[in-house]
């Protein structure tokens, strides 16, 4: 079997942008181990013919192609980080290839907030695909899926590793700043040092955005000022001038107070080394959020209202939308994180463990979705 995954390349490009180009990597990572995959490639539907410098695809033994170049070279074809031409896809069909659409985005917010917020939108041709697979995080929204694509919606392991972290960890390293949580001493009876917290939403969609976020750090500040010396607020600058962003920010005792600054985008890695020590997030059905899993690994406090990672124990949990016990659970890590951590770490192991893209279990959930998508072409399992 032959594999071709999209991805979209553009200027500029960095693999800290967003989550999607990792999680390309992590999937043909997994492709490539099993036994009846010959080869995987990379189809480019951008303009640079090269990936993010951060990707060596040599070492990755993985090929990028264009859509032309990849027409003779796979046999399925996986549409992730880019769109691909419906014209090409039914040629390819026709040929008795296999589409998958691989939904890694909110696919509800992604057909709504177009038309309802009056900005740009892509909506592909629903029934270009034989399968549909989406991320735990978006089973919920598998029926209606299932309506727009008339086609199968199977629900597959979400995946993450930390090689991409790790590296950008040394990077920092090597300009004499440290990616990591630093115990702290505190002289006897007095309060720790305040949390520099730092909320990285991106802020594009109202599936994950800082203001419940600044209102439970708002919540932890008023009851134990002394608890946060600094809210960093990043992926704001876009709306920095909004009347709502700004009388919500000015509403709050840590802006009136100096104690708030607002950024633009960065990553994890390099913010957190220079400016912060915990992390405070919230999400509306996307509890799945590599950004959480790159906290974990720095073993910094991470407080979330991730159902899926309460499940582990790790991290400090608040349930929807409660900002006020998000702001308890603020205090909760700033009072006793350094006591906490060896059990956040057992519960962060066990969250890596359950997202590894060269775990067993994963790689056999995704071979068993190969083989049935090709069941009826059996040349197509030989490796």
């Amino acid at each position: 079997m032959r594999i071709g995954i999209s991805v979209i390349t553009h200027a500029g490009q960095n693999i800290w942008e967003n989550g999607l180009g990792q999680n390309v990597v992590f999937l043909a990572q997994l492709f490539q181990r099993l036994p009846f995959v010959r080869s995987v490639v990379l189809i480019d539907v951008g303009d640079q013919g090269r990936l993010p410098e951060q990707v060596d695809t040599q070492a990755l033994g993985l090929a990028l192609m264009t859509q032309a170049e990849a027409t003779d070279a796979v046999d399925v074809i996986v549409e992730m980080a880019g769109a691909l031409d419906p014209r090409w896809l039914d040629l390819q069909r026709a040929r008795g290839k296999k589409v998958v659409y691989y939904c890694a985005g909110q696919p509800f917010a992604g057909i709504v907030e177009s038309p309802v917020f009056d900005r740009p939108g892509h909506f592909p041709r629903p029934d270009r695909c034989d399968e549909v697979w989406v991320i735990p995080e978006y089973a919920m929204f598998a029926a209606f899926q299932r309506t727009m694509h008339r086609c199968p919606v199977n629900v597959v392991p979400y995946l993450w590793h930390p090689q991409f972290l790790q590296e950008r960890v040394r990077e920092v390293a090597r300009h004499g700043l440290h990616y990591g949580w630093q115990p702290r001493t505190p002289a006897p009876q007095t309060p720790p040092a305040g949390l520099r917290i730092a909320i990285f939403e991106p802020n594009v969609s109202v599936a994950k955005t800082s203001s419940i976020s600044m209102l439970a750090c708002d919540e932890a500040y008023r009851a134990r000022p002394e608890s946060i010396r600094m809210m960093h607020v990043l992926n704001t600058l876009h709306m920095k001038d909004h009347p709502t962003l700004l009388y919500l920010a000015n509403s709050l005792d840590l802006v009136r107070e100096h104690k708030a600054c607002f950024h633009g985008r960065n990553d994890i890695a390099g913010f957190m080394a220079q400016h912060a020590d915990a992390v405070v997030s919230h999400q509306w059905t996307n509890d799945q959020n590599y950004s959480y899993l790159d906290a974990l690994h720095g073993d910094y406090p991470l407080v979330h209202n991730s159902p899926w990672l309460h499940g582990f124990g790790a991290g400090y949990y608040y349930p929807g939308f409660e900002a006020a016990e998000g702001g308890r659970r603020i205090l909760a890590a700033w009072a006793g994180h350094d006591e906490r951590l060896p059990d956040q770490r057992r519960a962060a192991r066990a969250v890596f463990d359950a997202v590894d893209p060269f775990a067993e279990a994963n790689q056999r959930a995704y071979a068993e979705l190969l083989l049935r998508l090709c069941a009826g072409v059996p040349e197509r399992a030989a490796a």
